[in-house]
């Protein structure tokens, strides 16, 4: 009974320390794989901005278990208001790793900001030979 309750707690931990640092960073990411319905685990993702006419990585990160990045802004750092940024999913190495061929080697995914959020979501929904993303909550 003792080991169940730690069980539970420990789970409502990490749960509290997933949404935490979800709404403590500015962008997130979640990748489904429309084939299965699963979330896409191991998909590298690089964060780029746009600094005239060129683009500077800000950061990378990998999907977690879930599909997801809860944090893939640069830690301690708040989005720029009226900026542009490029999140580019890395699916040719993915579909690869999982012995699948695919039309699509990355994809890259441009948005602005406005500053009229504190918090940006971009899901992709992801097959070999089509995609589809939005700008999520």
């Amino acid at each position: 009974m003792q080991k169940a309750a730690l069980l539970v707690i420990g789970l409502l931990i990490s749960s509290l320390t997933f949404f935490a640092n979800a709404e403590s960073n500015p962008l997130s990411v979640h990748v489904l794989n429309l084939e299965n319905g699963l979330p896409s685990s191991g998909v590298e993702v690089k964060l780029e901005q746009k600094v005239g006419d060129n683009w500077q990585v800000l950061n990378t990160a990998i999907t977690n278990e879930q599909g997801r990045i809860t944090g893939l802004y640069p830690d301690g750092k708040a989005l720029i208001k009226d900026a542009t940024y490029k999140v580019t999913f890395e699916t040719g190495k993915w579909f690869k790793a999982h012995n699948v061929k695919t039309f699509f080697p990355e994809i890259p995914v441009i948005f602005s900001t406005d500053g009229g959020l504190d918090h940006y979501h971009i899901p992709l929904l992801l097959s070999p030979y089509g995609y589809s993303t939005y700008r999520g909550n």
